[in-house]
């Protein structure tokens, strides 16, 4: 199979995750900080989807890095990924993403079942 350069350019060039490109909402510091704490609060209290929303609406990477996490835990590996981009944790992004290649080059290496080598 091709490297791993090749097969990135074979992905649709708008993606395979819709992500926005817009930047956080502009709030005053005080707004901000009191939105955070909200959506800590919220995150605490297992309420994902609600402090998902706080944390990309302010840009608290902390936040969405933690969120991604969690939704790692909960087998949710596009929700996580698309979360480290938005952080932006590229690290963390790009395990995944190797992750990912990792399993498609697995499932094109496999033999179908219908097969008898």
């Amino acid at each position: 199979m091709g490297s791993r350069e090749e097969l990135l350019k074979r992905l649709p060039q708008e993606g395979l995750l819709k992500v926005s490109a817009e930047k956080p909402a502009a709030l005053p510091q005080e707004q901000k900080v009191a939105l955070i704490r909200k959506g800590n609060e919220l995150f605490n209290r297992r309420q994902f989807d609600l402090a998902r929303k706080i944390f990309i609406t302010t840009g608290y990477s902390d936040g969405l890095i933690r969120l991604g996490d969690e939704y790692l835990k909960q087998s949710r590996p596009l929700d996580a990924y698309r979360l480290y981009l938005l952080a932006p944790d590229a690290k963390k992004a790009e395990a995944l993403l190797e992750r990912a290649v990792a399993v498609l080059r697995r499932w094109l290496a496999e033999k179908p079942a219908d097969q008898d080598g």
